[in-house]
């Protein structure tokens, strides 16, 4: 009884809980996205206006990648883009064309393919990958609509792809729902679909998706509230029949083509129509993942209807404002976010001090580190008030750079062991290894010096600075008194205990003096040479420009009396 009431809670609370539309489990997830026939820069950002606009955040768009175009280093710079502009890859796959018809592709090529895709740096988690296009469409599969040798060569990829990386998501091809039964040129949808799965059944334990090309049809012009296999909700169909197949698998919906003839339905239409598809069918169907409808610019037949640019022109149709204009969802895609941060500190630090230390952060993985996407490094367990980072700008894969750490020291810290976390957002994505150190209380110095010709060297006026190994001045003091050739002076901040400093004294008039040390917790006993008055036109050296001086300004000879 105790079970069942609790069951009935969570049902109750499944049923008035907003739901959250995501690809993985509890991630927002933005439905909007568009086809690229040309993914350059320019394409690129204006698909992230379109798509990631009014709110919206990683969107999705789908690519084509032709066997003869796998270079690493251009899909790469595309993938960087994409992941700049916060866009999703979906990324079919082809062959090329022979001829009137689409090369057929062989189950052997599976391995070029995933050797080449593996190389790339996806953009997030899920590697999105369908294979191939519409091949019950003769001319798409060289020629032959033929169901059984698709099984044959889609098993073969998606096996090879998942045994080389689970992050591959696969898709089959999408089909033309509207292809009439007419081998070998076409084949019906259903039938295609039923002799592929009595051929290789066990293709659905590597398939993690569907692709659907959910066309308005016939002629590209239906309405976008028909239902149906010939509809813009035909991948409802696809999943029925699936099941109907005993396919038992919920897969998650990517509408990868869709879209009106814009020569056989009035742009306006065809902007009103994207509308309603999205707020009455897509939006509001938990299955469908992403819609990327065909196509965002293609200036050519055949594909010219379906452009939302329009020819020669730098201007988009009304479906483009109007698509801009909806609210959209802020996505959040799982992100393989890993690298290092690596640094040699200090383990002895003299209290109520500042210091400047240098951090290696090196980007491995698929985040684009900066700032402004809300990357940042925080010293954990340590007052906020007392540290701060400098920023981290523009780090892609493989980068290394190195960030600052500015941090003070307090009188009530003791012993401390800290460690560096790398956050996006909220969550902490990176952590170093610990940083164990001693804050002790601050330094002594006391030394002796003398003041020739003086036979008693005393003095109210000299000046200390100190310096660290990269000789950057650290600590100075003025004022410093001189009694019998003894100086002291007494809590000396900013000092590492157990490296070397460069101590130099000054004196107006004198020639400076400087002494190496290597401070440490006990006293520290240190002796210069004597300071000379040969520094006459302060510039700190001795020159002939001292003489002048000397001859200008004849009191300054006093003090070359004993």
């Amino acid at each position: 009884m105790k079970k069942r009431f609790v069951l009935l809670i969570a049902i109750i609370f499944l049923l008035i809980a907003p739901s959250i539309d995501a690809t993985e489990s509890g991630r927002p997830n933005n439905k909007f996205g568009i086809h690229l026939a040309q993914p350059h820069h320019d394409e690129i950002k204006k698909a992230a206006e379109l798509v990631n606009s009014n709110g919206g955040d990683w969107g999705y768009v789908t690519l084509i990648i032709q066997e003869n175009d796998r270079s690493v280093q251009k899909w790469q710079e595309i993938f960087d883009l994409l992941r700049q502009y916060h866009l999703i890859p979906i990324i079919r796959l082809a062959t090329h064309p022979e001829g009137e018809v689409w090369k057929q592709p062989n189950k052997n090529d599976a391995k070029s393919w995933v050797d080449f895709l593996n190389q790339l740096n996806w953009v997030v988690k899920n590697r999105y990958i369908i294979l191939f296009n519409e091949p019950n469409h003769g001319q798409e599969w060289g020629g032959e609509a033929d169901p059984e040798n698709y099984s044959e060569v889609a098993f073969s990829f998606a096996k090879t792809l998942k045994e080389k990386n689970p992050d591959f998501f696969i898709m089959l091809a999408g089909l033309d729902l509207s292809a009439p039964s007419s081998l070998p040129n076409y084949e019906d949808a259903g039938a295609y679909l039923r002799k592929m799965i009595n051929d290789q059944f066990s293709i659905f334990n590597f398939v993690d998706g569907l692709s659907s090309h959910s066309y308005p049809n016939p002629g590209f012009f239906g309405s976008p509230l028909d239902n149906g296999k010939r509809s813009i909700r035909g991948y409802q169909w696809e999943l029925e029949l699936l099941k109907e197949l005993g396919v038992e698998k919920e897969l998650p919906v990517f509408i990868t083509e869709t879209g009106w003839d814009g020569n056989s339905v009035n742009r306006g239409t065809v902007a009103n129509n994207y509308q309603i598809a999205y707020e009455q069918v897509w939006l509001t169907d938990d299955r469908v993942k992403a819609v990327t409808p065909f196509v965002l610019d293609y200036q050519g037949d055949p594909f010219l209807g379906f452009s939302w640019k329009k020819i020669n022109s730098q201007e988009y149709y009304q479906q483009f404002d109007t698509i801009k204009s909806m609210n959209k969802i802020k996505g959040d895609p799982e992100i393989i976010e890993k690298g290092t941060l690596t640094f040699n500190f200090p383990t002895q630090l003299a209290t109520d001090s500042y210091f400047n230390f240098p951090i290696k952060i090196k980007n491995l993985g698929q985040g684009w580190w900066d700032k402004d996407a809300n990357y940042y490094l925080s010293l954990d367990n340590f007052p906020k008030e007392l540290y701060s980072f400098s920023d981290l700008k523009d780090t892609k894969l493989n980068e290394e750079v190195e960030i600052n750490l500015y941090i003070k020291t307090s009188g009530l810290m003791k012993s401390q062991s800290l460690q560096f976390s790398l956050y996006h957002d909220q969550s902490k994505i990176m952590v170093s290894k610990s940083w164990k150190f001693n804050i002790l209380g601050l330094p002594d110095l006391e030394f002796q010096i003398g003041i020739l010709p003086k036979l008693i060297a005393s003095s109210d006026d000299l000046e200390i600075q100190i310096f660290n190994n990269e000789e950057k001045l650290v600590f100075k003091r003025k004022g410093i008194k001189l009694q019998n050739g003894l100086g002291k002076t007494t809590k000396i901040q900013n000092i590492i205990f157990g490296e070397k400093y460069r101590i130099v004294i000054l004196k107006p008039l004198y020639l400076p003096r400087q002494e190496f040390i290597t401070f440490k917790k006990e006293i520290n006993i240190l002796k210069f040479k004597p300071l000379v008055p040969l520094d006459l036109n302060r510039d700190g050296k001795f020159s002939f420009n001292d003489i002048n001086e000397v001859i200008k300004h004849p009191s300054l000879l006093k003090l070359f009396v004993p």
